[in-house]
């Protein structure tokens, strides 16, 4: 159990730190320039609440993990979900983006609460 609260933990900072840090260092200045397609409002807004909806998701996807009950092969899906985004980001990014270790200890800790 301490796995999944661990993992859950691991989930709600990413989601905490991606909401606050990444809207400042990358969607606000994504939007400050206002070419192409950023030039509509609504796409603005669109992309402002796919962010947040993004941080919302994985929320949602810690209290799963943390839920007294749930099924084991969510508890494997969800890891398992996490931990591949998580090595996707490192090698894709070659590891520059601060994001991978979180995404990666959230799904290998769900894992391995789930099949312990």
């Amino acid at each position: 159990m301490i796995w999944l609260w661990l993992s859950a933990t691991c989930m709600v900072t990413t989601a905490i730190v991606h909401s606050a840090l990444g809207y400042r260092r990358l969607i606000v200045p994504l939007l400050r320039s206002e070419a192409g397609p950023l030039a509509d409002p609504l796409t603005r807004r669109i992309i402002r609440f796919a962010w947040h909806a993004t941080s919302v998701l994985m929320m949602i996807s810690a209290a799963a993990v943390a839920w007294p009950g749930t099924p084991k092969i969510l508890l494997v899906a969800i890891g398992a979900a996490w931990l591949a985004t998580g090595v996707f980001n490192a090698v894709y990014t070659r590891g520059r983006h601060i994001a991978w270790p979180a995404l990666s200890a959230s799904g290998l800790c769900a894992l391995i609460g789930a099949l312990t």
